[in-house]
């Protein structure tokens, strides 16, 4: 068996969401992801955990005297604006921390393991070009390293907090890899959690040689067959699920997918890069242009 072409039991199990992770800077992008975080809470009856990480500015560092001060009111700040956020979190199961650390990822790891968190939750700036190639992305590099799944809301998704998590239409993009195959489990699960039309999408690339434009990888047909056959027969009654193949570029085209198809959701697996740090400073990245660009949250999974 080819290491891309996995059984139905291999791919698909049941999502149990017990503990949520939300990520929090008190931005309006923190704030965008917070309806989302309430709705999954409600909808899988899970404890969440807001969580904001004091990363000492240089500033601080400049006047060794006052250090301590500056990150004590750095912290206090931290402290008063997490009352905001904890109100927003009323009637759910909830807690909230504020850990001074040298990065959001460090703190963020060690957390992971110890609430036992399922899914990260986190909202972007969604930066781009040059000031993405100077600061890089904090959601990227969540989503290249974490262990478990994680829902981004970029600043283009669409707030509608009656329909919240109450995902209508899931869009599952795969390149077969054993990364993208890995998120599709929770494709089927959210849809079929949800009654939802579950789209599977592969994008046939197309690369120029010479004066010619060929097509690289999988035919149609055979695109067509494996993403059939990723969905257990069983979860066909649940997530009405359809097939599309599209030839393109591939975060362009599932864009425009999920817009056709109106999705609610976007879910994509991720690969896992040794310097996460040096990925999120990138300025090209598939998995980053689509949760900047998607008009409604992005799912990811790293193998």
């Amino acid at each position: 068996m080819n290491k891309t072409e996995l059984d139905n039991s291999q791919v698909y199990k049941r999502v149990e969401l017990n503990n949520v992770l939300f990520l929090t800077d008190f931005s309006w992008a923190s704030d965008w992801a917070l309806p989302f975080v309430r709705e999954i809470a409600q909808e899988y009856e899970a404890k969440v955990t807001a969580l904001h990480v004091a990363v000492p500015d240089a500033l601080a560092y400049m006047t060794p005297d006052s250090t301590a001060a500056a990150i004590a009111l750095q912290h206090d700040s931290a402290l008063s604006e997490m009352k905001r956020v904890e109100a927003k979190l009323d009637g759910i199961a909830h807690q909230t921390k504020v850990i001074a650390a040298k990065s959001v990822w460090s703190a963020v790891e060690v957390l992971l393991r110890q609430e036992h968190v399922d899914l990260v939750v986190v909202g972007t700036h969604g930066r781009t070009g040059l000031p993405k190639l100077l600061m890089g992305s904090t959601a990227e590099e969540i989503f290249r390293c974490s262990p478990v799944a994680v829902i981004t809301v970029g600043p283009a998704a669409r707030v509608d907090v009656q329909k919240g998590a109450h995902w209508q239409r899931v869009l599952f993009a795969t390149d077969f890899s054993p990364e993208s195959l890995a998120a599709a489990a929770h494709a089927i699960s959210f849809a079929e959690e949800n009654y939802a039309q579950l789209t599977l999408v592969h994008v046939i690339e197309m690369v120029v040689a010479r004066k010619e434009a060929k097509q690289a990888g999988l035919s149609v047909a055979e695109a067509m067959h494996r993403l059939h056959e990723l969905v257990p027969a069983e979860a066909e009654l649940w997530c009405r699920p359809e097939t599309v193949v599209e030839h393109g570029e591939p975060a362009g085209r599932i864009l425009a997918l999920a817009e056709e198809k109106k999705a609610d959701l976007i879910v994509l697996g991720v690969r896992n890069r040794n310097h996460a740090m040096v990925t999120s400073h990138l300025v090209n990245s598939i998995p980053h242009t689509i949760v900047v660009h998607a008009s409604c949250p992005v799912l990811t999974v790293r193998s």
